[in-house]
């Protein structure tokens, strides 16, 4: 059984070349992604105070929700839609631009109420500010749908880097200039209208005047489905943060939110963007189940590989990592980040189930898991408040651990990909990472030289002991010979060798 080919496919016959291309820019471009987070991390937060990042962090709630209600999933029903048409996407990007600009508006009306809620008046001017950016983002969004779904990650990736390296230059010349939330701000803006002006130039499609379609509403349905997951995501997300804030203060919301982001920052920086990668191309493999299948569980395999290992890590060295971070100040941070690493043990493992969802189209299951999502964190805030904000923390990371199975058994019950693929292929890799994490904590005592010394010293011990202990199962073997194979394929020496050169 064949597709229906859209104009806005990549050409055919090179899916497999051209997701491998893919995957090795969009790693690359993430790579430069990280360490501009990395320098933002390290850079803002010597130059502005954990009350500055918590104002800001006030604000990030309500305009994370806004620009998940002006996507309304259609960025994802660009890409999955097989036999995309010129009109569809037209019509969507007027979708995008409408809901786009009435939500802006609607946050400039109500600022002064977000800023009442949280009883910090500074908090309404700078979230009347921010709402430019969702207008920004609209205006780019189904652009960005496009080149993703052409594949064209190379140009993708570049668009994205420039956008995050400009961004944070303006964050920090303003917070040296005038060290208050706004530098945040300036980031934020620069970060949004660089990449909107990159994805116009970029993908090269213009829209033409708004004219509604016939076929709109399954469009619109598949939206609604991605938007319930966002929204109930969105929820499990943020009500740890809306709480905290309002509960325990700026400074106190502050600490939190940056240990919260540098946790998740490895994950979004390697998970996150290579979903653009595989749900389009998963994709194109609904009708070949054991493609479907052989495809997802390898790469799965390896990014958790990739990942679990650094996070294990990261946990057990929280002492060392929040002070090289962030700096002196910012012990307040360690405890947090120590609760939040562990849960990063597991929290990955719900990231990759959204590939099966979107490229399945089971956008209601998909807005189902979002719903097991917010019960599970929703029902951990309000367990750990009454023990302050290390036992909102605690309760968070054990939610992580409770919901898995239950994200899982949904993900299964259809589709090619089976709740025993999975644990045959990962499960003895997230085993080992917590064998592994509790080790380092018995090792770091005996490790010598400095903090970072110390700490890149934990960094290949992790990944030592990790290979070492999945090597003795048969998925782990695979997981360890499919890495290598992909780092020798780029060796140039190997391809010299070939070559005969």
């Amino acid at each position: 059984m064949t597709s229906e080919t859209s104009v806005f496919d990549p050409p055919e016959g090179v899916l497999r070349a051209t997701a491998s291309r893919g995957a090795v820019a969009t790693i690359a471009s993430q790579g430069a992604l990280m360490l501009t987070q990395i320098g933002s991390v390290v850079i803002l937060s010597r130059l502005l105070s954990p009350e500055d990042f918590g104002l800001v962090a006030m604000c990030t709630p309500v305009i994370a929700l806004l620009m998940m209600l002006q996507d309304f999933g259609l960025l994802a029903a660009t890409v999955q839609k097989q036999g995309l048409k010129t009109e569809e996407v037209n019509f969507l990007f007027w979708i995008n631009v409408a809901l786009s600009v009435s939500l802006t508006l609607i946050l400039l009306a109500t600022s002064p109420l977000v800023a009442m809620f949280y009883q910090e008046p500074r908090v309404g001017p700078l979230i009347a500010a921010l709402s430019v950016t969702i207008a920004l983002n609209g205006l780019g969004a189904q652009h960005a749908a496009l080149l993703i779904r052409r594949m064209q990650y190379v140009r993708l990736g570049f668009i994205q880097v420039a956008g995050a390296v400009l961004s944070l230059a303006t964050a920090a010349i303003w917070a040296w200039i005038d060290p208050s939330p706004w530098a945040l701000f300036g980031g934020a803006l620069v970060g949004t209208l660089v990449p909107t002006l990159g994805m116009w130039l970029g993908s090269r499609w213009r829209p033409g005047l708004p004219r509604r379609i016939e076929g709109w509403r399954p469009l619109l349905n598949f939206g609604a489905g991605v938007t319930g997951f966002n929204f109930a995501n969105f929820f499990s997300m943020n009500v740890d943060k809306v709480v905290i804030g309002r509960a325990f203060g700026g400074e106190s919301l502050g600490y939190y939110d940056r240990a919260f982001k540098l946790v998740l920052m490895p994950s979004n920086s390697i998970f996150n963007p290579l979903a653009r990668v595989m749900v389009p191309a998963l994709s194109r493999l609904q009708d070949e189940p054991d493609r479907y299948r052989s495809a997802y569980l390898r790469v799965a395999g390896l990014l958790l590989f990739l990942l679990l290992p650094m996070m294990a890590c990261a946990a057990a060295f929280a002492d060392i990592v929040i002070p090289l971070a962030f700096g002196q100040n910012w012990d307040g941070s360690v405890a947090i980040f120590t609760a939040l690493g562990i849960a990063g043990l597991v929290q990955p493992l719900n990231n990759v189930a959204g590939w099966l969802f979107l490229s399945q189209g089971r956008s209601r299951d998909f807005f189902h898991s979002g719903l097991i999502h917010a019960l599970f964190v929703g029902t951990a805030v309000l367990a750990g408040l009454p023990f302050g904000l290390v036992g909102v923390v605690v309760a968070v990371a054990i939610a992580e651990y409770l919901k898995v199975p239950a994200i899982w058994a949904l993900t299964c019950r259809s589709g090619p990909i089976r709740y025993r693929d999975m644990i045959r292929s990962v499960g003895p890799l997230v085993l080992s990472v917590h064998l592994v994490m509790g080790l380092l904590w018995l090792a770091k005592p005996h490790l010598p030289g400095p903090g970072l010394a110390a700490l890149l010293q934990g960094g290949l011990l992790s990944y030592a002991l990790t290979a070492l202990m999945i090597s003795t199962t048969s998925a782990g073997r695979e997981t360890l010979r499919e890495g290598w194979r992909l780092v020798a394929e780029k060796m140039p020496l190997r391809r010299r060798m070939v070559a005969g050169t």
